[in-house]
């Protein structure tokens, strides 16, 4: 039986490498899924350039609730086009005002854009402010429906922890073996 040691570089390689894809995928779905759920938030997918180049397309946008006083000139907001419709936007704050009524309204425009978006977005049609993004994850998920995303999540978590388990009970054999002086 070959010890850490002995087993050799291809071996240690090939270990590190599986090791390394473990945490890297275990790493996007933290940062895809369960961070934005424990935090409230919810991600979005920027589509177009208008973002360019701070939020390219196919960037993750995790987005969390903002109450309406505290956004301010220069943060980056996901707001529906029209109110109570599922089409948002991401774009940057240009300008806030206040409406006859006294609420706030604000102007948006895209960071590539020469123009600000036309009309004020109101309170009720922003979903959040920016909380973190990452650049291309946001590919993966528009690959997938909301139901293939989940069963995928499930399938990929029961699948590392298989494999995590399955690595863990051979270190612990091989070292139950050599302990006992057993040799293959």
């Amino acid at each position: 039986m070959k010890t850490d040691a002995q087993a050799g570089p291809v071996s240690l390689v090939r270990q590190s490498l599986a090791w390394l894809l473990i945490l890297a995928i275990g790493a996007m779905i933290a940062v895809a899924v369960v961070v934005p759920r424990v935090g409230g938030a919810v991600p979005y997918v920027i589509e177009t350039g208008s973002m360019q180049p701070g939020l390219p397309p196919g960037t993750l946008v995790v987005v969390r609730p903002v109450a309406p006083e505290r956004i301010a000139i220069g943060d980056v907001v996901t707001y529906q086009l029209v109110s109570g419709q599922p089409e948002v936007v991401t774009h940057r704050v240009v300008a806030q005002g206040i409406d006859m009524t006294g609420k706030p309204r604000f102007r948006t425009q895209g960071d590539a854009n020469n123009a600000a978006d036309p009309g004020w977005v109101q309170p009720v049609q922003v979903r959040g402010e920016r909380w973190y993004a990452v650049p291309l994850l946001g590919y993966v998920t528009t690959l997938l429906t909301g139901a293939q995303r989940a069963l995928l999540v499930l399938v990929l978590a029961g699948v590392l922890l298989a494999y995590a388990a399955f690595m863990f009970a051979t270190d612990l054999r091989d070292r139950v073996r050599i302990r006992r002086g057993v040799s293959s």
